[in-house]
């Protein structure tokens, strides 16, 4: 991508066939790296109408691979960590429009664990645009000092979000009450529960082909 901004991290890029009708940004897991969501893009779009890109969390943490931030409380990030990924992956975010030539309000973003609770923060935080939609599989909506989110004239604004029932990591109740909360705010959730562990379930990605489609405005 031709941006000085977007080399702020390392990522890979899907192409659209022709030209794109959105964006779809991925983020990944902890411990993994860019390549980890990247079949995702294929699966969530297999016809590739969206150029898809999939960024590599800035931190290499124990025990091994890339970390947003640091963990230490399921729904309570390491503030340091994640202010100081969030403003990294903020200003990356930013500069993706100029380097795709895809407006933000044509650009879905998502991921899961991990990934999902940075995409929920880089599309709910204060003061940040609205993307035309937040994927969360299987995150929570962090509570951390010094970070707020703005969940006011979120009337219609779409949220998918999955989660499994038998969670170790991430339990269900996190999902549940992101979706309590964004419900609350007016928000337009698609909520999945599936009886597995921490993961992307199959039957839910079929879903959300025709969700991601009808959530970009029309040309």
């Amino acid at each position: 991508m031709d941006h000085p901004a977007t080399d702020l991290l390392e990522h890979e890029l899907r192409p659209a066939h022709g030209r794109p009708r959105g964006a779809l940004v991925l983020l990944h897991g902890r411990g993994t790296d860019q390549f980890d969501l990247f079949g995702l893009l294929d699966a969530l779009d297999p016809e590739r109408r969206l150029v898809g890109v999939t960024p590599r969390a800035p931190l290499a943490l124990p025990p091994g691979g890339f970390h947003w931030y640091v963990s230490r409380a399921v729904g309570r990030p390491d503030r340091d960590t994640f202010h100081q990924t969030f403003a990294r992956l903020t200003q990356w975010l930013d500069a993706l429009p100029g380097a795709l030539g895809v407006p933000w309000s044509r650009t879905v973003l998502g991921g899961f664990s991990m990934g999902a609770v940075m995409s929920y923060a880089a599309g709910l935080g204060d003061g940040r645009p609205a993307p035309a939609g937040i994927l969360a599989l299987s995150g929570f909506i962090p509570t951390v000092e010094g970070f707020d989110l703005d969940l006011r004239q979120r009337e219609g604004f779409p949220v998918a979000i999955g989660h499994g029932t038998e969670d170790p990591v991430i339990p269900v109740e996190f999902g549940r009450d992101a979706r309590r909360r964004l419900e609350g705010a007016g928000a337009d959730v698609l909520y999945r529960e599936s009886p597995m562990f921490h993961g992307v379930d199959p039957v839910f990605v079929g879903v959300l082909q025709g969700w991601i489609v009808d959530v970009l405005p029309s040309e």
